[in-house]
């Protein structure tokens, strides 16, 4: 046995520049700067590890050598003590990883990924509205699939895509958890599916008006209001209502509107700004928008922002359509389906739909501006009034 206690009380005290053994892997390390710390060497699984555990005067030699001792058995049985004594001061704050404080920590490390740096609130809202006001001051290291289940079961038959996302948002926030070297379970929100089983909601689409019906109701957008020209316009563009409603005009050039890339929705991958093509449509109707410019917004309303998506919704339901502004979307959609040979991609672009990957749109660097902006005149003609007969865009440019 490798001798022990090799330095004494005295020595300590007084010891040279450099490191002194005391045996048993216990190492004084005396500095140039008068001040001196305690070392100890361990061997586990077949590597070589080495810990401070104090400095001295603060730990005199006895309790080091006690250290000592507590972290050399830790080892002989194969646990690795400074993984140990990191978890150990986890559990002595264990304020520091409650789930609101690791929630926090995770959308801090994810800003960057999403729309606006996440100033929307939108991906933190299921968890602070549903999660953390019930498990927010537990432990991350103490969640388990019960904890998930009692919180999300109320809403799992009756609100299932809120119920999901928060599930979601959970799971990314428990691995994060697991990346900071917590003790967690990461099949927590699998095991809590499996418990809350199957929903028994069934998810509803959005009511959209059939394509062939859309030059009927565009007709009846005839007065130049600003609810009748935001509808007039999202039917010919295709876009999704908040970019449309906040809508700019340094944002048009010639028949080219720029949405900035931080006012898109669902292009998860794509950073880059999105461009609509105007057809001379569109662009008539911008005219007859000006007059009512504030802000710069093309849609503002009387507060100093700009209307609302209620404001478009409730006049379709004033008028007795089932169909909501959404839906025009789809009604674009189908249209180039049934009636036109574009490619799926470019039928895709029409609607800022981001498809494959990451490395293959890094390679086809185009967003297929002239190709949609035939599409666009085409769609304009047919809710105007027009034929809307077959589209070919072969040999298109």
């Amino acid at each position: 046995m490798r001798a022990q206690n090799r330095l004494s009380a005295q020595f300590v005290k007084s010891a040279p520049v450099g490191k002194h053994c005391d045996g048993a892997g216990l190492w004084l390390v005396k500095r140039d700067d008068g001040g001196a710390q305690w070392v100890q060497r361990v061997t586990v699984h077949g590597r070589r590890r080495e810990m401070g555990l104090g400095g001295y005067p603060a730990l005199g030699l006895a309790d080091a050598r006690k250290l000592s001792e507590r972290w050399r058995k830790m080892a002989a049985a194969g646990r690795d003590p400074i993984k140990e004594r990191k978890a150990e001061e986890r559990a002595a704050r264990r304020e520091d990883i409650t789930l609101e404080i690791i929630t926090a920590d995770a959308f801090e490390a994810r800003k960057a990924e999403l729309k606006g740096d996440g100033k929307a609130g939108r991906w933190l809202s299921p968890l602070t509205l549903h999660v953390l006001p019930k498990l927010g001051k537990v432990p991350v290291t103490d969640l388990d699939q019960r904890d998930i289940r009692d919180t999300l079961a109320p809403l799992w038959h009756t609100k299932a895509a809120t119920a999901h996302k928060a599930m979601d948002r959970l799971s990314i926030v428990i691995k994060h958890a697991a990346a900071l070297g917590l003790d967690v379970d990461l099949q927590a929100t699998d095991k809590a599916k499996a418990l809350l089983g199957k929903s028994r909601h069934q998810p509803k689409n959005i009511p959209a008006m059939y394509w062939r019906d859309v030059p009927d109701f565009y007709a009846r957008l005839e007065e130049p209001t600003l609810t009748h020209l935001a509808l007039r316009l999202l039917i010919l563009t295709g876009v999704r209502s908040s970019p449309l409603r906040n809508m700019r005009l340094d944002d048009i050039e010639g028949d080219v509107w720029t949405v900035p890339a931080e006012a898109m929705k669902g292009r998860k991958g794509a950073t880059d700004d999105f461009r609509v093509p105007l057809s001379q449509e569109s662009q008539r109707i911008i005219d007859l928008a000006r007059p009512h410019v504030r802000n710069g917004y093309l849609f503002p309303n009387t507060r100093g922002g700009v209307i609302s998506d209620m404001t478009l919704s409730r006049h379709m339901e004033r008028r007795g359509l089932e169909a909501r502004p959404h839906g025009f979307r789809t009604s674009l959609r189908t249209w180039l389906a049934e009636a036109t040979d574009a490619p799926h991609e470019v039928a895709e672009a029409m609607l800022a739909h981001v498809v494959d990957g990451g490395v293959v749109r890094a390679y086809r660097r185009t967003d297929y501006l002239e190709k949609r902006a035939k599409l666009a005149d085409r769609w304009a003609d047919l809710v105007t009034g027009g034929a809307g007969q077959v589209v070919k865009l072969a040999g298109a440019g």
